[in-house]
């Protein structure tokens, strides 16, 4: 609705006497409301600065811009800056919210609950792990489709249980007997210089100097292998003219006991399975696993009682469940078969297993000869 024209004289009109009413009515129907005339105190203000631009003055902060005096930004600017960043990690965020921690945009929540950690064994599983997806492993996913892409990597997944007396030996001697389980464990299964064929010097080097049979049998093997001296039932190897592994890491699943055992000792048992990821050699990049399954039984004696090497461990018993590795071939290598290959070494003769099952003891589901595995 427009105003009513006032009497006075309106801005600019330079005091003449006013337009005819109808005259101004049509002015504001085609240009709608009329500007407000200024205040006496406007008018001053207006005066005021002509005044002052007539003299070559300015304000202030009004026609000049801002003084360059070299400081640094003020919050205006550090709020803009910091506006852009987030700006860009907004951008980086919705075009990979799994960046984030918990991705609260749920993203990959099937991916990540598929692929989540288990914790650790604490006792012996009840039956097989259930079938994963049947994805097909990639290099950059080598366990798709294992149980194992949930264990743990390396030997992150040999947890020792806490150390306590046992009969004479201290807390501090059964932790030194369970470090030295580890130490063999992981030289003889993980380490890459003993997975690519080389001597397993950490390993030999914390069993009992006193067991000479044993480790003449171990050097022997690893020296000259055959049928009665196989260095794979103590060894993970592979040729690596033949076989590589794909990146770095073994996935580890098992567990570590300890109870009393006799001559003064603590008898450790121990009970792990390995899943290596491999390729050919050469560039192939079709990939498959083969996984190894071993049982340690350790002693350690008290030395101020039996003659023995202090920190040294005795090994009493050794063995193990290889799952794809060709039959009846004492190279000192595991063999793993591929998809696109032709059978190799003597045919399977044995039952067919599951790799991965640890329900059961390691010889329970063996059988005779060498069997077929039901999954890789």
């Amino acid at each position: 609705m427009a105003e009513t024209p006032s009497d006075e004289p309106r801005p600019g009109s330079g005091g003449e006497p006013s337009v005819p009413d109808e005259v101004w009515e049509q002015f504001l129907r085609d240009h709608g409301s009329a500007p407000k005339e200024p205040s006496a105190r406007a008018r001053m203000v207006t005066e005021r600065l002509r005044q002052q631009e007539a003299r070559g003055e300015s304000p202030a902060g009004w026609r000049a811009g801002p003084a360059t005096s070299g400081r640094k930004p003020g919050p205006r600017k550090g709020w803009a800056v910091l506006g852009v960043l987030l700006a860009a990690a907004v951008a980086v965020v919705a075009m990979r919210p799994s960046l984030v921690p918990g991705d609260p945009f749920g993203a990959g929540d099937a991916e990540a609950s598929a692929a989540s950690p288990l914790p650790a064994e604490t006792a012996a599983p009840t039956a097989a792990p259930s079938s994963a997806d049947p994805e097909t492993p990639t290099l950059v996913r080598p366990f798709a489709g294992s149980p194992a892409e949930r264990w743990a990597d390396g030997k992150a997944g040999i947890v020792l249980p806490k150390a306590t007396p046992v009969g004479s030996l201290s807390a501090a001697q059964v932790e030194q007997a369970l470090r030295q389980t580890r130490t063999l464990l992981v030289d003889a299964n993980l380490d890459a210089a003993t997975l690519r064929g080389e001597r397993p010097a950490g390993a030999l080097g914390v069993i009992e100097p006193r067991q000479k049979e044993l480790l003449d049998r171990l050097n022997t093997s690893l020296r000259k292998p055959d049928r009665e001296h196989d260095p794979l039932s103590m060894f993970s190897r592979f040729d690596p003219a033949e076989i590589k592994l794909v990146g770095d890491v073994v996935k580890t699943r098992g567990r570590i006991t300890f109870k009393a055992g006799e001559q003064a000792s603590v008898a450790i048992h121990a009970d792990y399975t390995f899943v290596y990821p491999v390729v050919r050699a050469g560039g192939s990049t079709e990939v498959t696993r083969t996984i190894v399954r071993r049982v340690l039984d350790i002693e350690m004696s008290d030395p101020a009682k039996y003659r023995v090497t202090p920190g040294r461990i005795a090994v009493r018993r050794y063995d193990q469940r290889v799952g794809n590795s060709a039959c009846d071939v004492y190279d000192g290598y595991l063999h793993p078969s591929f998809g696109a290959d032709g059978p190799t070494g003597a045919p399977p003769s044995g039952p067919t297993t599951d790799p991965y099952d640890r329900s059961k003891g390691i010889g329970e589901d063996r059988g005779e000869g060498c069997g077929t595995v039901s999954r890789v």
